[in-house]
């Protein structure tokens, strides 16, 4: 019998072992494909593509994993030697061809490679993967396998290879809850990525072997003889070291020598039952002092993966801190296998309603992230949603919600739903009101407060940690800035065309907008709209595209004017209209919720203005003097005017100098009031010179007001200098 028969002969051994009424042909079946597409088929490794195959579906079968997942282990390579997903249906079943083809669609993803084509490959793998968990698991022991042998390879592909490992696939088995996998492929990359840490880290680790097991047998026989002196017999104490990348982990993050390591060893107590769990844990308790923050009750409040356990750590023997868990056989063996632990072996047979919720959140993750078009976005969304959570909080009907550290209200009010996030004013933590900005804390009860005129904030960007919540945040804010786009350029649109008396529903009704279209290279009128809107197309160049051909002139801006000679030309006949909306800014035809004074510079009504063209935003009117507005664009530039009637102060900066007498600031404040100007802020320093300062922000109606204020201050003994900032 040849090596590979002998490898298949122990393949279904291993799966008889497990699927004793299931007939086992499928894998004779597969084995004689395979024996044929991939003969004389060599793996990157050098060895027999045939070896890595059945190494692959030994690898699932001893996961105790179904035969047509097994099966498609075997098959994971054969679509690209030309066998076709029909030919696989017909001969495996659509199940089979199935996850052979969602496999072949996750594609080798570089970390180095241009990044657009990096994100598509992961979108077309969380696709595959949503579509059928099994494909993730086989792509899982698929490169299991290669990273085993990977220092078979070059440098470059070597680094790469581990690096997506680490990044994408062990993140991926830990929200399987496969945790064996999760920290064999950690292990592997770290060897791979940092090898000179990993040398030194494994030498230190192999020099205090003998030490650390004297120490763990030690803890279990104390463990063994407490339990037992109150009557709980456990079925296994099992103590053993922390993976070597969870260790080096440590000690990046505290920054600390590997000597003082302390918990480098984990200890696990399986029980019989859950009230033995919590019994035990009283005995560990009472015979060693925990460490304050560091005690997780996961029984009661499973993990999203379905991981269940009790967490402590505790100052054990010689005063080393000792990490213990405790738990059921069952707990874990979910523990150490996650999905696959309760995985579905026969035909018709449900799956458990835990891993259908795994499932589901699975599929929303990936409905999500199909959301985000910015590569670079999507793949760190991918990421951050991948991390493993450290803070687990409960809504207050005690369902568990998990998320990075640092997370807030905002992320909370997201993890339920879109509508609550969308709505979030606030929230109740343990029944005490905190700001939106408050960091959730592990064992945090948390009731969100929603208003139905609540929408997102830019500014909620910078609060959460979640991909769920800023992809959320981002497309809603992304919809209302088209929207703004939209309907700022259709009244742009619409002034213009009134000069030509028509308008847009005209041209629409009598096909003239397709001309105009055409024109402006636009394949819709709200693509039209937007661009102008958004200053992509400016009104200049829409203004030409309206003219006829023969009376077109070249309305470029004259290249020999400089912004400053460009902005005085706009405002020269600039003059204060009849009409205007609260904002106190008059632009013809355009809606006054559109148009924004800017913060930069502050304009009041007398000040020369000149609005500028947002990306979605409206028009921010400037000061026609403001450094920001003369760096940008002067197409986008659009002419505005100060209304008549203003029903609305403005604000504006204005800096003070004044002699360092006792009273000053009391002084200016009583000249400011009597001048019916409200201060907002009035910080002051002291100069080198001795005097000081005040850079007061103020409310006042306009321009006028502002002279006169100044004028009166200047009038002031003390006072030396007053300008506008």
């Amino acid at each position: 019998m040849t090596p590979f028969l002998q490898n298949i002969v122990a393949l279904k051994t291993i799966a008889r072992g497990y699927l004793q009424d299931v007939d086992l042909e499928p894998i004779d079946k597969a084995w004689e494909l395979v024996s044929k597409v991939h003969a004389g088929k060599k793996h990157f490794s050098g060895s027999p593509y045939q070896e890595h195959v059945i190494e692959v579906a030994s690898t699932l079968a001893a996961m105790n994993l179904d035969l047509d997942t097994v099966v498609s282990g075997l098959l994971h390579g054969v679509l690209k030697e030309g066998v076709t997903v029909e030919e696989l249906a017909r001969d495996f079943g659509k199940g089979v061809a199935d996850i052979v083809a969602g496999c072949s669609r996750i594609t080798s993803i570089r970390y180095n490679n241009q990044l657009a084509n990096q994100a598509e490959s992961v979108r077309r793998m969380l696709l595959a993967i949503a579509a059928d968990i099994r494909v993730l698991l086989v792509k899982l022991a698929d490169r299991l396998q290669d990273m085993c042998v990977l220092d078979c390879t070059e440098s470059t592909y070597r680094l790469e290879t581990a690096r997506e490992t680490m990044d994408l696939y062990a993140p991926l088995a830990s929200r399987l809850g496969i945790d064996w996998m999760k920290r064999e492929l950690e292990d592997l990359s770290f060897r791979y990525l940092y090898p000179e840490a990993y040398r030194e880290l494994s030498t230190k680790l192999d020099n205090s072997f003998t030490e650390r097991q004297a120490y763990v047998d030690h803890v279990i026989h104390i463990l063994q003889d407490k339990l037992a002196d109150n009557n709980i017999f456990p079925l296994r104490i099992i103590g053993r070291p922390k993976h070597i990348y969870s260790i080096y982990k440590k000690l990046i993050a505290q920054n600390i020598p590997f000597e003082r390591v302390y918990d480098n060893v984990a200890f696990r107590i399986i029980v019989h039952s859950v009230e033995e769990c919590y019994s035990a844990l009283g005995v560990v308790h009472e015979n060693w002092k925990p460490v304050p923050g560091r005690i997780k009750d996961f029984i009661s409040a499973p993990k999203a993966n379905n991981y269940q356990s009790m967490h402590t750590t505790v100052v054990g023997p010689e005063n080393n801190f000792i990490e213990i868990q405790i738990r059921t056989d069952n707990m874990d063996r979910t523990a150490q296998e996650g999905v696959a632990a309760h995985w579905a072996y026969k035909e018709g047979q449900k799956i458990r309603s835990s891993d259908v919720k795994l499932f589901r959140e699975l599929k929303k993750l990936v409905s999500t992230l199909q959301e985000v078009e910015d590569p670079k976005e999507f793949l760190d969304n991918v990421q951050a949603e991948l991390m493993t959570p450290e803070v687990y909080a409960l809504t207050p009907g005690g369902a568990v919600k998990e998320f990075p550290l640092g997370s807030c209200p905002i992320d909370f009010a997201y993890a339920i739903h879109t509508e609550v996030g969308d709505h979030c004013v606030g929230a109740k933590v343990n029944d005490r009101l905190v700001p939106l900005k408050y960091e959730i804390k592990n064992g945090d009860i948390v009731e969100i407060i929603t208003s139905k005129t609540q929408r997102p904030r830019r500014g909620w960007l910078d609060l959460v940690k979640t991909s769920r919540a800023r992809v959320r945040i981002r497309s809603w804010l992304r919809r209302e800035e088209r929207e703004h786009a939209l309907q700022l350029g259709r009244e742009i649109c619409e002034r213009e065309l009134k000069r030509y008396e028509t308008t847009l529903k005209k041209m629409v009704k009598t096909g003239h907008i397709k001309v105009l279209l055409k024109e402006l290279r636009c394949n819709s009128l709200d693509e039209m709209l937007a661009k102008v809107g958004t200053g992509v197309v400016t009104v200049q160049v829409l203004v030409k595209a309206l003219q006829p051909p023969e009376y077109r002139e070249d309305k470029a801006l004259p290249v020999e004017l400089t912004p400053q000679e460009l902005a005085a030309q706009m405002v020269s006949q600039q003059k204060f209209g009849a009409h205007g909306g609260e904002s106190g800014i008059t632009i013809d035809g355009i809606d006054n919720m559109l148009v924004k004074i800017s913060q930069c510079c502050h304009p009041v009504p007398g000040d020369p203005i000149i609005g500028f063209i947002t990306t979605g935003r409206g028009i921010a009117v400037h000061k026609a003097s403001c450094e920001l507005l003369l760096a940008t664009d002067p197409r986008r530039w659009i002419a505005v005017s100060w209304s008549g009637t203003q029903k609305t102060q403005h604000q504006v900066e204005i800096l003070v100098t004044a002699e360092n007498r006792r009273g000053i600031v009391a002084t200016i404040s009583a000249a400011i009031n009597a001048h019916d100007a409200n201060i907002l802020g009035i910080p002051t320093r002291i100069t080198p010179a001795g005097t000081v300062e005040l850079q007061i922000t103020l409310e006042i109606a306009d321009l006028e007001h502002l002279q006169l204020l100044q004028q009166h201050l200047r009038q002031l003994d003390s006072v030396i200098t007053v300008r506008r900032v």
